[in-house]
Parts: C-alpha cells; sequence; structure tokens
C-alpha cells in the first residue's frame, strides 16, 4: 500500500485561480502599455504631417500701408482732442484776465467842462451891386403907330411918324423933324441917332434906329453907368427902321446910346 502524498501547498485550486489573475492583469496592463505607446506614437506622426504642412504655407505680407494710415488717424485724433482742450483753456484764461483787467481799471473822472469860444463874427461884405453891363438886356417890345398918329411921349413931349421920318414937339409947341429919305441915313446898316433938349429939371432924348428888322432894346446910357431903356415906336409893316425915345435927368445930355437885337446881341453904339 502506498502512503499517500502530501498536498504541494504551491499547487491547488486556489493557487490556480490566483495564478490566472495574476496572469490577466499582467496581460492587461501590457495591452494598456501598448495602446498607450501606440497613442504616443500616433499623436508623433500628427505632429509630425502638421510639422511639414507649416514649412509648406508662405505667410501672407502684413498690410502695413493699412496699420500705418490707422496710426496716423488715431495721432491726428489725439492731437486735434489735444487742441481743442488747449484752446478752450486758453479762451477761458484770456476771459478771465479781461474781466480782472476791466474790474480792476479804477473808473476815469469825468472830463472838465471846456468852454465854447466865442463865435467869431464874420465881417460884413457889402454885396456888389449888379452893374448894367452885368446883365442881359430885356427886350422892349415894339409900339405899332399909324403914319401921322400923334403919340404922348411924356412931360409935354409929342412923337410921330410919317414916311418921310420921325417928328416931335415940346412943351413950347415947336414942331422938329429928322428924315430917313434925305440919304443922311443909311438905312442898310445898323444904326442909331441921337437929338436931345435938356433942362435943369432933366432932358428929353430921342432918334432914329435904323438897318435891323429884329431891333430889341435901345438903351440911353447916362453918367455913372445908369441905363435907361427907350420906348420904341414903327410903321406898320416893318420898314426897317423906327423912333426911339426916352427922359432922363439933369446931366444926361451927352448920354452915349446902344441897339440890341432880340437875343442880346450889340448891334450898334453911340458915344456920348
Amino acid at each position: 500500500m502506498t502512503p499517500a502524498s502530501t498536498p504541494d501547498p504551491d499547487s491547488g485550486p486556489g493557487i490556480d485561480a490566483e495564478n490566472a489573475e495574476n496572469a490577466e492583469s499582467a496581460e492587461s496592463a501590457a495591452s494598456a502599455a501598448s495602446a498607450e505607446a501606440e497613442t504616443e506614437a500616433e499623436a508623433d506622426r500628427i505632429r509630425e504631417a502638421f510639422a511639414r504642412e507649416a514649412y509648406d504655407v508662405t505667410p501672407s505680407p502684413v498690410p502695413l500701408a493699412a496699420l500705418r494710415r490707422e496710426g496716423r488717424k488715431a495721432r491726428r485724433r489725439r492731437r486735434t482732442a489735444t487742441f481743442s482742450a488747449l484752446t478752450v483753456l486758453g479762451a477761458a484764461t484770456a476771459a478771465a484776465a479781461v474781466v480782472g483787467v476791466t474790474s480792476a481799471r479804477p473808473s476815469l473822472p469825468a472830463p472838465a467842462p471846456i468852454a465854447a469860444p466865442p463865435s467869431a463874427v464874420a465881417p460884413r461884405v457889402p454885396t456888389p451891386k449888379a452893374t448894367p453891363t452885368s446883365a442881359k438886356p430885356t427886350p422892349t417890345p415894339v409900339r405899332v403907330v399909324a403914319s401921322g398918329q400923334r403919340v404922348d411921349a411924356g412931360k409935354g413931349w409929342k412923337v410921330w411918324l410919317t414916311e418921310e421920318g420921325k417928328h416931335w414937339t415940346g412943351p413950347d409947341g415947336l414942331e422938329n423933324s429928322r428924315s430917313v429919305t434925305d440919304g443922311n441915313v443909311d438905312t442898310a446898316a445898323p444904326g442909331v441917332s441921337h437929338q436931345s433938349e435938356t433942362s435943369p429939371a432933366g432932358g428929353f432924348h430921342s432918334g432914329l434906329y435904323y438897318g435891323t428888322r429884329a431891333v430889341g432894346r435901345v438903351e440911353l446910357r447916362g453918367p455913372g453907368g445908369t441905363r435907361t431903356a427907350a420906348t420904341l415906336l414903327e410903321l406898320p409893316g416893318r420898314p426897317g427902321w423906327g423912333v426911339w425915345y426916352a427922359h432922363a435927368g439933369p446931366g444926361a445930355g451927352e448920354a452915349g446910346l446902344a441897339m440890341y437885337d432880340r437875343a442880346g446881341k450889340l448891334l450898334a453904339e453911340l458915344p456920348g
């Protein structure tokens, strides 16, 4: 009879199960280590692929011009804001200074009244009297009378005209005449004649005018430049001659004569 064998402490069902479990754990750890190694390898491959692609990519140029423009705009905005602030500050400072000066300026005393100088009295200058020569002669209307019609010339004198010439009479009643047909008068050229009778109280002056059908005025020029317009008489039909007469004061016996047309033009003169 074979003696019974003693059981091996390192063998048996319990030991096998434990060994199996350990083997499984080791296998799982190996699998995990292998998977992690594969993951690391895959990551390395991916990094290498990205690195290769990055080396092949050419980066785009940096937009320096646009950046500079934006920088300049930003600087201008800052300068404008700074200048505006300084302007406002300067204006406020100037206003404060003006107010300070205005308030500090003492009021000036009112000027003393100045007496007005006495107004100068302009010397009285006598107004020069217009001399007869400075005035334009005023035309005298011509009175047309019938042949032989006696005209009262005043102060006892009478005058009348006929085809032969001039006739007149004075206060003494004596008749006188001056012919225009005896050849002593040239009626083709303007002219005048003069007859006068004077006294201490004055004188009567008369005569012929001739050589014009546009007589405007006959003047008697006395001493001192006095002028007396004569009365004009003519026969109908404008024969080209007529009679004039006028009264003058004492001392006008040597008076001169002047004849003008209607426009004031001198036609003839007879010195005194």
